[in-house]
């Protein structure tokens, strides 16, 4: 069953939350050098993965933010990628749920082990988040120009 923002309101996943073009400004920031430093070759598989992951889980915090929403409690990267179709639509759905299992290994790679990550995931975690950050731009311009 897919959750609903009221439903993520109401268990205390998000709590509203005017959003700050100056928070989106940083984010955005933020995603921008985390796809640069991805892409440094002599950085481990591993590493690479973890912050082509971060480049997404930030574009999918500025759609959270400039909607109005931060997220509270626990299990905070699950609920940023949960909310993303909530708010951009059921388009994204699958980018979501690779982004979701980009999470756990993500968590492997941070916590548990080394050799997690491939070349070949590393390369197609990059192509994922450039995507989304095609649509989250365009749908930032559009949806909230003030913050774009």
């Amino acid at each position: 069953m897919m959750m609903s923002l009221q439903r993520l309101l109401d268990r205390g996943r998000l709590r509203r939350l005017p959003p700050a073009s100056s928070e989106v400004a940083d984010l955005l920031r933020v995603v921008e050098r985390d796809l640069t430093d991805a892409r440094i070759e002599a950085l481990s598989a591993d590493r690479r993965f973890a912050t082509a992951y971060n480049a997404a889980l930030q574009l999918a915090t500025v759609v959270l933010r400039a909607e109005g929403y931060r997220t509270q409690g626990v299990a905070h990267h699950h609920t940023t990628i949960e909310a993303l179709p909530l708010i951009l639509g059921v388009e994204v759905a699958e980018t979501a749920d690779y982004l979701d299992a980009c999470r756990s290994r993500r968590n492997t790679v941070d916590y548990d082990g080394i050799g997690i990550a491939t070349e070949a995931d590393v390369q197609e975690l990059l192509r994922e988040a450039e995507a989304l950050r095609v649509a989250v731009s365009g749908w930032l311009k559009s949806a909230h120009p003030e913050l774009a």
